[in-house]
């Protein structure tokens, strides 16, 4: 079993929280850019209150550990370990949670170069524990924006886990899927579920849009997020998700394995 101690020491030395790569000045321009309600960083959330650059920065200080002082504009943010293991605390309740009234449950990721394998072990437990992994809308359409323009992309689900590929990449060791912030594929994967007649997720595990995107529409979330995404933070700051890990999202993906074997832990879930 891995402790709390232990999972903190690593989360510092593996710098998934502490002093953390994701730029300061890079965070601080996607406040402003969600303070003027740029799609781009709402990412699926329609707040609800009046979040300006200062109002983020109090909320990602208190969600996340960064500096709480505008006047701090260079260098890395920081993440504090110990709202780290407090949130994968409250994640792994609400895994419990499903278990126990055998939940749907819906995950994807718009990070799957890094947190793939994160998702995959957590579908791979709560389908062992008796939850139905939901994989609707598999290989539908999903027109997304990008700096290069609209590309088109293909919704798919590796081992239960929700991704979207860009055409020419489904060939064998092509890659494991897009880098994308867009709460569009959520939608798409959730309508087609309520076209189908159901059944509808309980629970929506996820990253990025797939997290926002579903709690906007009432959908209970749950998910990770860094320094440089206040809209997840919004979101639970609202009530709109439930959950959200503060940690570095693009370190190397098995640095996450003992996050996984903590969270499954706590969730009775482990196998």
């Amino acid at each position: 079993m891995l402790s709390s101690v232990a999972l903190r020491a690593h989360l510092l030395g593996a710098r998934l929280a502490g002093t953390v790569a994701t730029p300061r000045e890079e965070s601080l321009r996607r406040y402003r850019l969600f303070a003027a309600r740029d799609p781009r960083v709402l990412i699926g959330i329609d707040p609800e209150g009046d979040w300006g650059q200062r109002e983020l920065l109090g909320l990602m200080a208190d969600r996340c550990g960064v500096s709480a002082d505008p006047r701090r504009i260079s260098g890395h943010d920081v993440i504090d370990p110990g709202r780290t293991l407090a949130a994968l605390d409250a994640f792994a309740e609400r895994l419990a949670a499903a278990v126990r009234c055998r939940a749907h449950v819906l995950l994807g990721t718009g990070h799957p170069h890094r947190l793939l394998g994160f998702y995959v072990a957590l579908a791979d437990a709560l389908s062992a524990a008796g939850c139905t992994v939901l994989t609707p809308a598999q290989g539908r359409c999903v027109d997304i924006t990008t700096r290069f323009g609209l590309r088109t992309h293909h919704l798919a689900y590796v081992r239960g886990v929700a991704l979207v590929r860009a055409p020419g990449t489904e060939r064998p060791g092509g890659e494991p899927g897009a880098h994308t912030h867009s709460p569009l594929p959520v939608r798409t994967a959730l309508a087609a579920a309520a076209e189908a007649g159901g059944p509808l997720p309980g629970l929506v595990i996820g990253d990025h849009g797939w997290v926002c995107g579903a709690g906007q529409l009432g959908f209970e979330a749950i998910g990770l997020a860094d320094t440089d995404d206040p809209a997840p933070f919004v979101g639970e700051a609202e009530g709109s998700v439930s959950v959200v890990v503060p940690l570095d999202d693009g370190v190397r993906s098995d640095y996450y394995r003992p996050l996984t074997r903590y969270v499954l832990n706590r969730a009775c879930l482990s196998q």
